[in-house]
């Protein structure tokens, strides 16, 4: 089941999001750390009504954001549509116990449903550059690479942006 976190879910999102970076650690992608994700962020996720878990079993296994915000860090990149009706995933996150088993796959499914239903032009994200397994996940899913962004408070290297237009 999915549905919209509250704020009596955040320490079990935090320790799922803590959990895939170390599992991602280990595998020498340095993508999330002790600054990204945080507690903070899914605070305002859920005060947005923006943030999603993915329930197990009444056991939370995954998240993601589904926003239509763009963040300053877009605004530079060359998308396929315009910038004014695009949902924006976040945060995506499955239990390293639960990964490989289609639950991303679920959660993206839902984010395109709920993108489309409420009529958006396309959907963009960005992943790491160097978790080649993510930047498969999507060209997989139709998405096209795009520009390339930085967030220096997580890595020296680039994160590719993405797009699927609806």
């Amino acid at each position: 089941m999915i549905r919209k976190a509250t704020l009596k879910d955040i320490d079990t999102i935090v320790g799922i999001t803590e959990a895939c970076t170390d599992d991602m650690v280990g595998k020498h992608i340095y993508q999330w750390n002790e600054n990204y994700p945080n507690r903070t962020a899914f605070e305002n996720d859920v005060t947005r009504g923006e943030l999603y878990v993915l329930e197990v079993e009444s056991i939370i296994i995954g998240c993601m954001v589904i926003s239509s915000l763009i963040d300053d860090e877009y605004l530079p990149v060359s998308w396929l549509t315009p910038n004014q009706n695009n949902s924006y995933i976040h945060r995506l996150a499955i239990r390293p116990d639960h990964q490989g088993k289609g639950y991303a796959q679920m959660l993206m499914d839902y984010a395109e449903t709920f993108s489309i239903e409420n009529n958006y032009a396309s959907i963009r994200l960005d992943t790491f550059s160097q978790n080649l397994r993510n930047q498969k996940f999507y060209e997989l899913r139709g998405y096209k690479k795009l520009d390339s962004i930085y967030f220096p408070k997580q890595s020296e290297h680039p994160f590719y942006c993405y797009e699927l237009i609806l």
